[in-house]
């Protein structure tokens, strides 16, 4: 069994390597864990960066070792893995992370940041040509297709900006598009540059039926959505841009998902399951980019630390305390709330084996959630750790039930 860290983050592209900045920046001890040998993630695939304010010009690459650096900068510690098993401990703190080679991790807190992996159509001959003409990553197999061409399917931004890259190296790039002519799903700095690029060609209104060849590409059939026709393309090469799917296999049996397999988070990241957190492409959200995925890594990171506080704050102040704890749930704006606790200190003012805690119920919503505090105030007692009464304070008189 390995060391407790405060952190583990599954994933090292964007949104895992900027939540280990923030968190080990933060004094917590802190794992990233990529089942890949580089870190980097779908970034690390992307040709070039321009929209990732304050880096003007670089490779994906480029800037994810930039990331990694600021990582080892602030002494986040790595390791290769593939989770395949995530437990947590009765008292719902500590987790325990396996992998498919057996390793073992504990952690008081969980982010997950795998990112997606490429969609798959399933067209006849995708699979059989994989690695061998049809690819999903134009930055690492565009040199394989010099003075050659090439067919991309999709055309989001993705798709668009990687035909772009491809023509620095192809012959020529013919875009199969499902929509009406003149329609692209990218934006419309991204249209220009394909519109502009004489090496990229476009074929509307149309899909691709099969990939043909015998031990590599050949061609390929397209079909014509409207009149249905099949014609056939001859070229070298196939590149799929059509989306992606969220790698959540190992957590849907744990966390709360989308019908389509994305993780579903709240403002601060948290998933629906206490000190597991998401960040980045792996979850439900509106704009899939390297800068919101290193947005989410930062709340992450920042939510996993105040989670542990306010977690290792109760059990000390609370589970593993062997007098009586009164327990009082408030917020400040709460003016009932404020003549409760001022009793119940003066209660407990001559008394060395009670204490008084508070829990503000905004600052810490998970203890609020544990017990189905929905209104303030209310007072909990508890004897050695154990709830012994509960009172939801409606008169002061009230508390007098609790001794």
């Amino acid at each position: 069994m390995s060391e407790l860290y405060d952190v583990v983050i599954i994933g090292g592209g964007s949104g895992g390597m900027s939540a280990g900045v923030y968190a080990a920046r933060g004094k917590m001890k802190t794992l990233i864990i990529e089942d890949k040998r580089n870190t980097g993630g779908q970034a690390a695939t992307t040709s070039e960066m321009e929209n990732y304010p304050g880096i003007l010009e670089a490779t994906g690459p480029q800037l994810m070792d930039m990331f990694r650096e600021h990582c080892n900068k602030f002494g986040v510690e790595f390791a290769r893995g593939l989770i395949t098993d995530i437990t947590i401990d009765d008292d719902g703190f500590i987790k325990t992370l396996k992998t498919n080679k057996g390793e073992e991790y504990q952690t008081k807190s969980i982010i997950v940041a795998t990112g997606a992996t490429p969609r798959i159509l399933g067209i006849k001959g995708e699979s059989e040509f994989r690695g061998k003409g049809v690819s999903y990553c134009a930055t690492c197999d565009a040199d394989f297709y010099e003075e050659l061409d090439v067919v991309v399917v999709g055309s989001g931004n993705t798709a668009v900006e990687e035909s772009v890259f491809l023509t620095k190296f192809v012959n020529k790039v013919t875009m199969v598009v499902l929509h009406d002519q003149g329609i692209l799903d990218a934006d419309r700095t991204a249209q220009e540059q394909a519109f502009a690029n004489d090496k990229i060609e476009f074929v509307w209104n149309s899909v691709v039926d099969e990939i043909c060849g015998e031990e590599l590409v050949g061609g390929v059939k397209l079909k014509n959505l409207k009149t249905g026709e099949i014609t056939e393309l001859t070229t070298d090469g196939v590149f799929m841009f059509v989306g992606t799917v969220p790698k959540t296999d190992f957590i849907k049996d744990l966390v709360e998902l989308t019908p389509q397999g994305y993780v579903i988070t709240n403002e601060k990241q948290e998933t629906n399951v206490p000190g597991i957190f998401a960040a980045g492409d792996v979850t439900e959200k509106f704009l899939r980019q390297v800068v919101t995925a290193a947005g989410d890594g930062a709340v992450a990171a920042v939510a996993a630390d105040r989670y542990i506080e306010e977690e290792e704050n109760w059990r000390k102040s609370v589970a593993e305390f062997g007098g009586t704890a009164m327990v009082a749930f408030w917020n400040p704006l709460s003016k009932e709330s404020l003549e409760v606790i001022n009793q119940l200190e003066q209660n407990c003012k001559d008394n060395p084996e009670q204490r008084v805690v508070t829990i503000d119920t905004y600052k810490s919503q998970n203890i609020a959630n544990r017990f189905k505090v929905t209104e303030v105030p209310v007072v909990i007692r508890f004897d050695a750790g154990q709830e012994a009464k509960r009172v939801d304070v409606k008169d002061i008189a009230e508390l007098e039930t609790l001794y």
